[in-house]
């Protein structure tokens, strides 16, 4: 694929016949989205799409957006900040100023200034720091699964997918373990203010509402345990954020909120779905589960790229054109939306033989699960890895009867989630 710069405007392109922008299509099943994305990489792998429902700030004036579903070129858009940048926004719908702000941090930041911000936050994520957290992470996944058996059949996304990456992060950030239930609660709303079922479940009336009740929740506690650690620094992440200076000034209280928000939901959500997915999985096919039982340490490498591929637990991330261009032939305009859909890239046949196919000795598997590579590759990846492979031995080892029934998922365009799951531990 290559890409040329253009001077020709585009007219207004044809909305395709697949609509992504519904919420109804984000309620369908996985496999008749997976159909749909087939559709689109085998004959439209650039199509334009009217702006989404649910937008927490519609506009008049938005035209829609351009749709990326082919691994290869989510890969492309992602490697090429300098033609699409983040700058302008990375969710899949617009949000108004200020909660962007308060939330995206450098996740919606070019550079120079995302590549400063960045290095503060990924010292603590590098293979080294990650290695150091590994024991703390394993006792906490034993003792998740010594309260499992103790408590019984209920919730698995309560009673174990949640619970690991809670305590890590917070862990990492210094937040006192009193406040971690109701900061990763928070979290969570805040990528479900779409889903209606959880606006009237929480007596909300709309996302906006919904999303400013969420980041009350987390940047109080945020502030209070960045002034504790001005006066008393420790060992973590927020100690960091308190003493580090990008061109020689401090981080704002701001700056370190929305750095508090990014992580609360980018360490929770993400991590936890991806448990979540992965047990229904080894649930509906017991030869996978059996075969990764049988030798989890020796197999595991391989076992959680699969996990995190057939997850795809962050859906889409958005990118806006820099300048005229092109993808596959198709004039893309300065100024337009591009939205890179993860999902579709993990299922792309181009890529990965039997993409459908559950096969947790897939090797290679370059899956998008954490980006498409560039600037904003995701930097808690290896945390995340380390994490699976830690509950998963658990669970194999000392809950082999585990099942787990049919998940109720968050109707969302922007992460795949699990808001509950029934599991049984005798089978």
């Amino acid at each position: 694929m290559t890409t040329t710069t253009s001077t020709a405007t585009t007219p207004g392109p044809d909305l395709d016949p697949v609509d992504l922008s519904s919420l109804e299509f984000w309620g369908r099943p996985m496999a008749e989205r997976d159909a749909s994305f087939a559709e689109l990489r085998s004959q439209r792998p650039i199509s334009w799409h009217r702006p989404p429902e649910g937008m927490l700030m519609p506009g008049e004036d938005d035209p829609g957006f351009w749709a990326v579903v082919r691994h290869e070129d989510i890969g492309y858009v992602s490697r090429n900040p300098k033609l699409f940048c983040s700058g302008q926004g990375t969710q899949f719908q617009d949000a108004p100023a200020e909660l962007l702000e308060a939330s995206q941090s450098f996740l919606a930041m070019d550079a120079p200034r995302h590549t400063k911000l960045r290095k503060i936050v990924s010292a603590a994520f590098t293979p080294k720091q990650v290695r150091r957290l590994e024991d703390r992470i394993a006792g906490r996944a034993r003792s998740i699964v010594d309260e499992l058996l103790d408590h019984g059949d209920g919730d698995f996304v309560s009673l174990v997918a949640k619970r690991l990456p809670m305590g890590t992060i917070y862990d990492l950030m210094g937040a006192p373990e009193e406040y971690q239930e109701s900061l990763a609660e928070a979290a969570d709303l805040l990528v479900a203010i779409n889903d209606p079922d959880v606006l009237q479940n929480l007596g909300l009336e709309d996302p906006l509402q919904a999303a400013g009740q969420a980041l009350m929740a987390l940047l109080g506690p945020a502030l209070e345990l960045a002034e504790a650690r001005r006066r008393a620094p420790q060992e973590d992440l927020m100690t960091n954020l308190v003493q580090a200076e990008v061109d020689g000034e401090s981080l704002t209280d701001n700056e370190i909120g929305a750095f508090f928000v990014l992580l609360s939901v980018a360490g929770n959500d993400t991590t936890r779905n991806t448990i979540a997915h992965s047990m229904r999985r080894l649930t509906e096919h017991p030869d996978q589960r059996a075969w990764l039982a049988e030798d989890h340490e020796g197999r595991a490498r391989t076992a959680v790229e699969e996990f995190i591929r057939h997850a795809s637990p962050v859906v889409t991330f958005r990118r806006t054109a820099t300048q005229d261009t092109e993808l596959r032939g198709t004039p893309i305009a300065e100024g337009d939306k591009v939205v890179m859909f993860y999902e579709s890239g993990n299922r792309d046949a181009e890529v990965f033989t039997d993409p459908l196919r559950f096969d947790l000795s897939r090797d290679p598997n370059p899956h998008v699960g954490f980006g498409g590579g560039g600037p904003h590759f995701c930097m808690g990846n290896m945390l995340a890895r380390t994490q699976l492979r830690q509950i998963f031995s658990q669970l194999l080892a000392r809950v082999p009867d585990l099942t787990v029934g049919e998940p109720e998922t968050l109707r969302s365009n922007f992460v795949h989630a699990v808001k509950t799951m029934p599991c049984s531990i005798r089978g």
